[in-house]
């Protein structure tokens, strides 16, 4: 987004908040399809900003569900079961016979343990109905099976007549490098070739996180999307698997759409260090990788009228009561003033549902969509967090 609409936003809902563009959300995502081409669908996985998931509803293939709570969103905004994987390393039967009953054992199913798997045989054998699954190995984490393990469950799928095995999921984490893309492609095409040969089942679905890394800091290397979207998709080519693959992407998706606004609300020097307080802090925003407020993001500074003087470093912090709430250390600004705005970019994944929103019981920022046809809307007002806080 430009300056002048971040500066009209500004002043037309005030501060902290976030705001979306959702233009560039579809744009991004169109041309990740454009690149990758038809065989490869997108799955959103929601938890990296779940406001998205209807603006992304025509144009994502479907979305990663890791919580009973994101999927009632869904259900909240009428996002067809079939466009649903449910996923996440907690699954209880309560949650499952709700899901079962209410959609007709639609969508996909993740096992992440045996455990799982025993829940989604019995909730689907209590109905007489049979659902698809995906069986997650693990990176060697506490998310899915030992490689021998989902060997197993395919070896003796016969003892699960309600649940149809589709294939794997796999998920390593995010920010990843090309060379590691490219062992893990080639680990699992081995994977699935022994699956095949040993079994005697069919892998139809791999759906694979490529955890593709996102530059959030001024100094990093820029990642070259198009060039790296048409690399990944060679890869994909050389695999023997020829069946379906979903890439499970968030923050790549999400992150560039995003702008982080906060105020300066107060000024000062202390001890010879120039400080900023703004009106939001470190339970707003929250960029990966960020150590101890070092590393500089892609920034801007909306100030009124113009104005003379050198740029200095100012230690940006935020409005709760710990020395902790320090967003940047040593940020260039111009001759900073109450009331200039700090825009915080590529702010679009994880930000807006990771901070510590409750922590000193100050309200919740203002979430804003901006579409170039329709202009700005509010989809979420400033909300206070101190009854959550109290006791009734």
């Amino acid at each position: 987004m430009k300056r002048e609409r971040l500066d009209e936003v500004a002043k037309k809902y005030g501060t902290p908040a976030y705001v979306f563009d959702l233009d560039m959300l579809r744009e991004r995502v169109h041309m990740i399809k454009e690149c990758l081409g038809e065989r490869t669908k997108i799955c959103f996985a929601m938890k990296a900003n779940p406001f998205l998931i209807d603006t992304l509803l025509n144009v994502a293939d479907c979305y990663e569900v890791c919580s009973p709570g994101e999927f009632h969103i869904c259900e909240k905004a009428q996002i067809p079961m079939e466009q649903i994987v449910l996923s996440g390393v907690s699954k209880d039967r309560e949650d499952i016979d709700y899901v079962l009953e209410q959609y007709d054992g639609k969508g996909i199913y993740t096992v992440e343990s045996r455990l799982h798997l025993h829940i989604l045989e019995e909730c689907a054998a209590k109905r007489n109905m049979v659902i698809r699954a995906l069986v997650r190995v693990t990176s060697g984490n506490q998310f899915g099976l030992d490689e021998e393990d989902v060997l197993d469950i395919f070896l003796h799928r016969n003892e699960y007549p309600h649940v149809e095995f589709q294939g794997i999921q796999y998920y390593s984490g995010t920010q990843k490098k090309a060379a590691r893309i490219q062992k893990e492609l080639e680990w699992l095409d081995e994977l699935m070739i022994r699956t095949e040969r040993e079994t005697g089942l069919e892998i139809r679905h791999l759906e694979y996180g490529p955890g593709f890394y996102v530059s959030y800091f001024e100094g990093d290397e820029e990642a070259e999307d198009r060039k790296l979207l048409e690399w990944f998709a060679e890869q994909l080519g050389k695999m023997h698997f020829d069946g379906q693959i979903t890439l499970e992407m968030g923050r790549y998706i999400a992150a560039y759409c995003g702008y982080y606004l906060t105020s300066i609300v107060d000024r000062k020097k202390n001890k010879g260090q120039n400080y900023c307080i703004v009106d939001g802090g470190i339970h707003h925003l929250n960029y990966y990788g960020q150590m101890m407020a070092m590393k500089i993001p892609h920034y801007d500074q909306i100030q009124s009228g113009e104005r003379e003087g050198r740029e200095e470093l100012w230690n940006i912090c935020g409005s709760l009561c710990t020395v902790n709430d320090v967003l940047v250390k040593k940020l260039p600004l111009q001759s900073p003033k109450l009331g200039d705005v700090l825009v915080f970019k590529r702010a679009g994944a994880y930000s807006v549902t990771e901070g510590m929103y409750l922590f000193l019981s100050r309200d919740m920022p203002e979430i804003i969509f901006y579409e170039a046809e329709v202009g700005s809307r509010s989809v979420r007002r400033k909300r206070g967090t101190y009854e959550i806080n109290s006791a009734k």
